[in-house]
């Protein structure tokens, strides 16, 4: 299966696009370290950077110098920070970090959320900086992300209620997903129409059809994720390269998503939901067989 980068490449799945040519293809970081954080890649996918041909990893690094120089006179900061890490996305790739201090560099501190409107804003800011043919002019950039966002993947499906579009893209997303715990279970997409705002336990447990005694625990996705997106899933690498799909455009697409544990087991039901752009709560559930805990 392609790889989330791949896919970005196809445009089958929507990027904050700074710089592209030929070969090469340049976008924002959707977990940025700092505002302004890049991710160069090749076109073709290969998995380990190093495994490239001289001159394409030549190629590479010039074109990754170009966007440097483009983000730099974008984002006030005192140098662009460069680092491969290659062990998440199996598609070779280095990240262009806007940086004023080494700890601005460091891959362990908290990644930062940025709205939409930013991201698109330091998008178009960057493109317009790009020297040397970028192939995004400021506009382009700042229109990529929307109009990938608003386009189905496959236009001839899509229902015209932009709140079915989502649904239906999760569902193709989920589509033969299971998620292994002591068993293991479908997942299905889901979408609800829900109050404004932040939600209490009681208004979430409503929505959902819930029992209103029911415990509710609150998980973070990536933390949720972790095992079914993880290189050695036993699932093998085909469905972690999904999942990562799955995670990806759930925080690409949703705001504020975050994982609801509903129940005390031994089945727990799991709802991975955030708001999409009509305010619904959208993502998938599935059911969490485990010992019951104290």
């Amino acid at each position: 299966m392609s790889s989330i980068f791949s896919r970005i490449v196809s445009g089958e799945l929507p990027a904050y696009k700074v710089a592209e040519d030929a070969d090469h293809l340049a976008f924002l970081d959707i977990t940025p370290l700092v505002e302004g954080h890049a991710l160069v890649i090749p076109k073709k996918e290969i998995d380990y950077i190093f495994d490239m041909t001289p001159q394409a990893l030549a190629a590479l690094h010039v074109f990754a110098q170009r966007v440097a120089k483009g983000v730099q006179a974008a984002v006030p900061c005192r140098r662009i920070g460069v680092a491969v890490i290659g062990l998440e996305v199996p598609h070779a790739h280095i990240h262009l970090i806007p940086m004023n201090k080494v700890a601005d560099m460091n891959f362990a501190n908290p990644k930062i959320k940025v709205p939409e409107a930013r991201m698109q804003e330091l998008a178009a800011a960057i493109a317009a900086q790009i020297p040397g043919g970028s192939g995004l002019p400021a506009p382009a950039a700042a229109t990529a992300f929307a109009a990938a966002k608003a386009a189905p993947a496959d236009a001839k499906a899509a229902p015209a209620d932009p709140n079915d579009a989502t649904l239906a893209q999760l569902q193709k997303l989920t589509q033969g997903l299971v998620f292994g715990s002591e068993s293991e279970a479908p997942l299905e997409a889901v979408s609800y129409a829900a109050p404004t705002g932040d939600l209490s336990d009681a208004q979430l447990l409503q929505v959902l059809g819930e029992p209103a005694n029911a415990k509710v625990e609150k998980v973070e996705l990536t933390l949720f994720l972790r095992n079914q997106t993880a290189d050695t899933s036993k699932a093998g690498a085909d469905i972690a390269n999904r999942y990562k799909a799955l995670q990806l455009y759930l925080k690409q697409e949703l705001d504020g998503v975050q994982v609801y544990r509903i129940g005390t087991g031994p089945q727990v039901h799991a709802y991975a939901l955030g708001r999409d752009a009509a305010g619904r709560l959208a993502g998938f559930k599935t059911v969490l067989t485990e010992s019951e805990r104290d």
